[in-house]
């Protein structure tokens, strides 16, 4: 755990909840993308890319999510999702998810989302801020 957590510096712990287990009574694979909402949303906090939304109307939104499950998740069990970036284009980001299973001492899940930076205002696609472009970049993952 202490090799992922350094590899991740921005992780989020999530607690699995009982309901989020379905028939199969392993952690129903919808459940996933919001363990990675919640981690993307917490990356966001944490590099106060939500910091301007309200005044600049400008913010992130998803084009597209996978999720690759590797191992099954049950109750009990604590979670750490960390996320890297890659493929940093003018206006848009890959993030990516490893979700770990303090249960089981093991990645269980990866997952990607493709950001794109967006103007509500103008109902159309924004540029990454040079702050914005500068935290993206010092989560870069290693081999990008």
């Amino acid at each position: 755990m202490e090799r992922f957590i350094r590899e991740y510096p921005i992780h989020t712990e999530i607690s699995v909840a009982w309901g989020e287990m379905d028939a199969l009574q392993h952690v129903n694979n919808v459940v996933y993308f919001r363990y990675f909402e919640t981690a993307r949303i917490d990356f966001f906090t944490q590099i106060n890319l939500l910091a301007d939304l309200q005044s600049t109307q400008v913010g992130p939104v998803i084009s597209e999510n996978t999720a690759r499950y590797k191992r099954p998740v049950t109750f009990p069990d604590t979670l750490l999702v960390g996320v890297s970036i890659s493929d940093i284009k003018q206006d848009r980001f890959m993030m990516h998810y490893s979700v770990y299973s303090q249960a089981q001492q093991a990645v269980t899940t990866l997952g990607s989302s493709q950001v794109v930076m967006f103007n509500f205002k103008t109902g159309k696609k924004a540029e990454l801020k040079p702050a914005l472009l500068d935290a993206l970049k010092s989560h870069e993952l290693a081999d990008a």
